[in-house]
């Protein structure tokens, strides 16, 4: 079975998000297309986030204030890590070079057999999952904002200040109705990209640590013609400098990123079940809240699990380079081996962190989760 290398494919979706978002930085160069997009992260990227939160202020029902708690809290964390991504574009672009390099050094069959069998459906659950959870959440929204503009009285999607009075016309209603509907969707490709290229990424560099790992343990015992073993040393030196590189690109571009995620989603996680629990209305209501609390976790889990794999093969990584042939060589080879080795400890060093504060593992998923269910003790004790 023929396996295709291409740890690139999986971001293909992504890119077209980012085409739509953020044209300009892909060669568009008219000055329409500039000001439209310009107006868009206007709109939405700032303006969305800051109605919705000024709509706490206004007199609200306990459950539309949470409803609008909830969504707020949603859209500035979405925002914010846009903005972050945004200026990591560069970054970005170069991740995609280095796997591109990455994927070029896959020779064996026994690489490709890993590749295919773990990396890729790895990747292939993540893709899924994510894609599905975005599709159910946004199905159940817009099944809701039916309902709500085909019962009476008419109200805006959510709860939020306006610098109009939405209720004096019908163009004023629409023009409110509208707005919020375009801004959701249009969240909805920016949360996409923040909740996907993440673990994604560890993903395939925990991949490549692991398909350098093999490389390694095979010097000494796999001769290749024409190649002696010097030359072999050097090409899996070669490789470790591209994801030393990569690495450190990863971990500046996911760093405050996951700050903002660990930040908003133990905060949303605890509103939600108040929420659902206590102030849903129907069905619907309470199915939308039960899939976006399954949202919210996935929003987390993925990347908090990834870095703790990519954890574990910078571990495992020195036993690699120590697994080769390396007795049987020269006095130079050996000193060469015992030097590379020292260079991978570098990645202990460096471990996935949030913000530059914490350390992006699977511990900090549950301590996230132990701090929702913290915040909604305090609340139910105090309701």
């Amino acid at each position: 079975m023929d396996v295709v290398v291409d740890s690139t494919r999986a971001y293909r979706p992504l890119w077209l998000c980012l085409r739509v978002l953020a044209p300009t930085f892909f060669g568009a160069s008219s000055h329409l297309v500039a000001a439209c997009m310009w107006l868009l992260h206007l709109l939405v990227t700032l303006l969305f986030p800051l109605h919705l939160l000024l709509g706490l202020l206004l007199p609200a029902t306990p459950s539309e204030m949470f409803k609008n708690l909830t969504m707020s809290l949603s859209c500035a964390a979405c925002s914010l890590k846009h903005i972050v991504h945004l200026w990591h574009l560069p970054h970005m672009v170069e991740i995609t070079a280095l796997l591109q390099q990455l994927d070029a050094c896959i020779l064996s069959d026994e690489e490709l057999d890993y590749y295919r069998t773990t990396v890729q459906r790895q990747v292939n659950r993540i893709t899924r999952c994510i894609y599905i959870s975005f599709a159910i959440i946004y199905i159940i929204f817009v099944l809701s904002t039916i309902l709500v503009l085909f019962s009476g009285p008419h109200e805006p999607v959510y709860l939020a200040w306006f610098p109009f009075d939405w209720r004096c016309s019908v163009y004023h209603y629409a023009l409110a109705f509208g707005y919020q509907f375009f801004s959701i969707l249009i969240e909805c490709l920016q949360g996409i990209f923040n909740d996907l290229y993440t673990p994604l990424t560890l993903c395939y560099a925990s991949g490549h640590l692991h398909l350098l790992g093999i490389r390694m343990t095979r010097l000494g015992f796999h001769r290749l013609p024409g190649i002696g073993i010097q030359q072999q040393l050097l090409a899996c030196f070669q490789d470790f400098k591209l994801f030393l590189r990569l690495h450190e690109l990863t971990r500046a571009t996911i760093s405050y990123v996951q700050l903002i995620q660990l930040l908003f989603c133990g905060t949303n996680l605890c509103i939600i079940v108040i929420y659902a629990l206590f102030y849903a209305e129907d069905v619907v209501d309470m199915t939308y809240n039960v899939v976006y609390f399954m949202v919210v976790c996935i929003q987390l889990f993925p990347s908090c699990y990834f870095a703790s794999v990519l954890a574990q093969e910078a571990e495992r990584f020195p036993n690699a380079v120590f697994s080769g042939n390396w007795y049987e060589q020269s006095a130079q080879y050996r000193r060469n081996v015992l030097i590379f080795t020292q260079l991978t400890l570098r990645l202990l060093k460096r471990p996935m962190m949030a913000g530059g504060l914490v350390e992006l593992n699977l511990n900090a998923f549950f301590a996230t989760v132990k701090m929702a269910y913290s915040l909604f003790a305090v609340v139910v004790q105090a309701k």
